[in-house]
C-alpha cells in the first residue's frame, strides 16, 4: 500500500547526514529542475520492498510543471520514480557493482500528465501505473529502453479513455545522473492509443514518438499524456499514416519480437509421439549464429513485450529476500526453469515434413509485420510463448550455422524450430523461422502469404477460428481464440 505525503525539507535538501547517497543524487537533479518545489508531494510505499512490501518503488515524487509557453508546451504534472536505481548502495535491494556501470537497473521512470483546469493536486493513479511497470522489471529482471512499447490493453487511469498503451522515451528535461552507485537515466512513459501502438510495432517506437512530438494534442515536444485525447495522430493528420507506411517500406520494422500466445505442431508424425511439439521446454540456442544475431535473439526471447499486460507484469513475490538478489542479473535466455535446459550437444536436430502454427488473434495480427517488416528486410522476429518456455524465431538464412536449409526447410532443434525462407532470385529474402515451424518461401510465396493474411491487418475483430493453408508448402497457420491457449488440452 502507498501513502501520499510531502517530503520533509531536510530530506529534500539532503541535510540528513545518513541520507542515502543514491536518493540524494536524484533529488539533486529534481531540485535543479524544480528549485521552488523543495517539498513535492510524494507517493511512498508504507512497507518498503526490501522489508517485504509489494511495491518496488520507495517513492514517486509529483511536481507541477508550468510548461513552456514559447514552445506551446502546456502545463502538466511531472512524476519521478525512486527505486529502480540503487538508492542505498548496501545490497538491500540492488547488488552494488561499482560507480562505473548502471545503478541498479540503470534507470528511473517518469511520466508527464496534462494538468486539467482547476486541478490543484496531482492525480495519484500514475504512481500505481509506475509501480506496475517496476514490478515487471523486478520480477523479470528485464530492463526498458527508449523506443520500447508496453501493450496494456486498458485505459491507464481505469477510465473510458482511448489511451490504453505506452511507449517509452528519454525524459526531455531530466538529465542522466552519476551517483556513487552508478549511472541513472530517466525513461518517460508516454500514453498512446491502440492505433499508435500498432504503428510502433509495425515500424518503430522512436518514429511514432517523433510524429507525436509534432502534434500538440498528442503530446507535443515534451510528449505530455492527455487522458482525454479522443483522436489518434492519424485522425488528426491523415498524412502521418503515409509517413508510417513509407517508413515500413524503406526501413522495415524495429520490433524484433513479442511475448505471445502461440504453439506449433509437427504434422509429420502422430500427435501421441512423446516428443510432440506441445511438450514444454526451453528453447536452445543454435551454436553457430553470429554474435550479433545470437545476442539479438537472446534479447528478444528475454525481453519480448507482452500483448497482455496482466501476463507481462506478474506480481512480485513478497517473500523474496535481498540475499536472493545478490546474484548477477540473469543472462538473456534465463528464466525460472532455465536450469532444466538440456546441454546443446544432447539436443538433436530433426527435419520436419509439415508444420502447423497456431496463434491467438493478437499474435496473428503481427504475421504480416513478420513477413513485410522483418523478413523482407533480412531481419529476425521472435514469438515467445507466455504459456510456456517455447519460442518461434524468424532469422535470416544468411546467418552461418542455421540448421534449417533450403533442402530441409522445416527443422527442430529440441523445442526450437527453424524455418528456411528463400527466394529464387534474391537472397535478401532468405529467412529462417526458429522454433515453431520452418518453411521454404519463394518471393512469389511471400507475396501470396501477405495477400492471404491481409485481413489480419484490419482493426476489426476477425471471426475465429481462421485457417490458412498452403498444401504445396506443407504449411498451415491457424488463428484461434484465447481459450485454446489458456486450456492446452483443447
Amino acid at each position: 500500500m502507498d501513502e501520499v505525503r510531502p517530503t520533509s525539507g531536510a530530506q529534500a535538501h539532503g541535510l540528513v547526514p545518513l541520507f542515502p547517497p543514491g536518493l540524494q543524487a536524484i533529488y539533486g537533479e529534481c531540485r535543479r529542475l524544480y528549485p521552488d518545489q523543495a517539498n513535492p508531494l510524494q507517493v511512498t510505499a508504507i512497507v518498503k520492498y526490501w522489508l517485504g512490501g509489494p511495491d518496488p518503488l520507495d517513492y514517486i515524487s509529483m511536481y507541477r510543471n508550468l510548461g513552456c509557453p514559447a514552445q506551446d508546451i502546456q502545463e502538466h504534472w511531472h512524476y519521478v520514480s525512486f527505486g529502480l536505481s540503487d538508492l542505498y548502495g548496501d545490497n538491500r535491494v540492488h547488488e552494488f557493482t561499482g560507480a562505473d556501470g548502471p545503478s541498479g537497473f540503470g534507470f528511473e521512470l517518469t511520466f508527464r500528465l496534462k494538468r486539467e483546469a482547476g486541478e490543484t493536486a496531482p492525480p495519484t493513479w500514475p504512481a500505481e501505473l509506475m509501480q506496475g511497470l517496476a514490478r515487471y522489471v523486478f520480477q523479470s529482471e528485464n530492463t526498458f529502453c527508449s523506443g520500447d512499447h508496453v501493450s496494456w490493453h486498458s485505459p491507464l487511469d481505469n477510465s473510458e479513455s482511448r489511451i490504453q498503451h505506452m511507449l517509452l522515451t528519454e525524459d526531455p528535461q531530466i538529465q542522466p545522473v552519476h551517483t556513487p552507485f552508478g549511472l541513472v537515466s530517466f525513461l518517460q512513459i508516454v500514453g498512446v492509443c491502440t492505433e499508435e501502438l500498432q504503428a510502433a510495432q509495425q515500424w518503430n517506437g522512436q518514429g511514432i514518438l517523433e510524429l507525436m512530438r509534432g502534434v500538440r494534442v498528442a503530446g507535443g515536444p515534451w510528449l505530455i499524456t492527455d487522458m482525454r485525447r479522443g483522436e489518434t495522430i492519424f485522425d488528426i493528420d491523415p498524412h502521418l499514416q503515409e509517413r508510417v507506411d513509407q517508413g515500413i517500406e524503406t526501413e522495415g520494422s524495429n520490433l524484433s519480437g513479442v511475448s505471445a500466445k502461440c504453439v506449433w505442431d509437427d504434422l509429420s508424425r502422430p500427435p501421441e509421439d512423446e516428443e510432440d511439439s506441445r511438450s514444454i521446454c526451453i528453447a536452445s540456442q543454435p551454436r553457430r549464429l553470429s554474435d550479433k544475431d545470437t545476442e539479438q535473439i537472446r534479447e528478444t526471447l528475454r525481453k519480448g513485450l507482452e500483448f497482455n499486460s496482466k501476463a507481462a507484469l506478474p506480481p512480485i513475490n513478497n517473500q523474496r529476500q535481498s540475499n536472493e538478489r545478490s546474484q548477477s542479473r540473469k543472462d538473456s535466455l534465463e528464466s525460472e526453469s532455465s536450469a532444466a535446459i538440456v546441454p546443446h550437444e544432447l539436443v538433436r536436430t530433426r527435419q520436419l515434413e509439415s508444420v502447423h502454427l497456431k496463434f491467438n488473434q493478437e499474435s496473428g495480427t503481427l504475421l504480416p509485420l513478420c513477413l513485410r517488416g522483418r523478413l523482407l528486410h533480412g531481419r529476425h522476429f521472435t514469438y515467445k510463448s507466455i504459456n510456456g518456455d517455447t519460442a518461434i524465431t524468424f532469422v535470416s538464412t544468411g546467418v552461418e550455422g542455421a540448421f534449417a536449409t533450403e533442402e530441409h526447410p522445416y527443422a527442430a532443434h529440441g523445442p526450437w524450430l527453424q524455418v528456411d525462407a528463400h527466394t529464387v532470385t534474391n537472397t535478401k529474402y532468405q529467412a529462417s523461422f526458429l522454433l515453431s515451424n520452418v518453411i521454404l518461401l519463394t518471393e512469389e510465396f511471400v507475396e501470396q502469404m501477405l495477400g492471404d493474411l491481409q485481413e489480419l491487418n484490419t482493426r476489426e475483430e476477425t471471426k475465429l477460428p481462421k485457417e490458412y493453408s498452403w498444401p504445396e508448402k506443407k504449411l498451415k497457420i491457424s488463428v484461434l481464440p484465447d481459450s485454446v491457449f489458456d486450456n492446452p488440452l483443447q
